[in-house]
């Protein structure tokens, strides 16, 4: 790699979607996102893993709903004005996350990402691609691919 590749990779601007979960801001990349939607009737699915709060119809789509506060062992929260689902394609397959809030969309320049370290706040440190430094605060940014791997999806 020459210099100036190194460079630009160094100075590379992802663009993320954050959002919140409980005290925690993370952030993911914006490309993966469809839309964000308000929180409306989730179907049950007998048998789910844990994770899974169920289905949703989405303009005539079915899509599997996963309960991020569960997937990161976090206590659970009841659905409130502010909770969200963002509908993402992850692997081909449209999923969605809900979440407690989203926040903003944002640009953070790729040199002020962190690798992750080994735990962060509970959570496994193999659904973190890295932990950006804004002025105050830290965003986690989330491996999506890890978080719900392909095998997960297909089943």
């Amino acid at each position: 790699m020459d210099v100036t590749t190194s460079q630009r990779l160094e100075n590379e601007l992802l663009q993320l979607v954050t959002f919140a979960i409980g005290e925690e801001e993370f952030g993911i990349d914006i490309l993966k996102v469809q839309e964000i939607i308000r929180i409306m009737d989730i179907t049950k699915v007998p048998n789910s893993p844990p994770h899974v709060e169920g289905v949703i119809n989405l303009r005539g789509k079915v899509i599997p709903v996963i309960d991020l506060r569960c997937r990161f062992d976090m206590a659970s929260r009841d659905h409130d004005r502010q909770t969200r689902i963002i509908v993402l394609d992850l692997h081909g397959t449209t999923v969605g996350f809900v979440v407690d809030a989203v926040s903003e969309v944002l640009r953070l320049q790729s040199d002020t990402v962190e690798p992750p370290p080994p735990v962060v706040s509970g959570i496994d440190s193999e659904y973190i691609r890295g932990v950006g430094k804004l002025e105050n605060r830290l965003l986690i940014l989330l491996d999506l691919e890890k978080l719900l791997p392909e095998e997960e999806l297909r089943r």
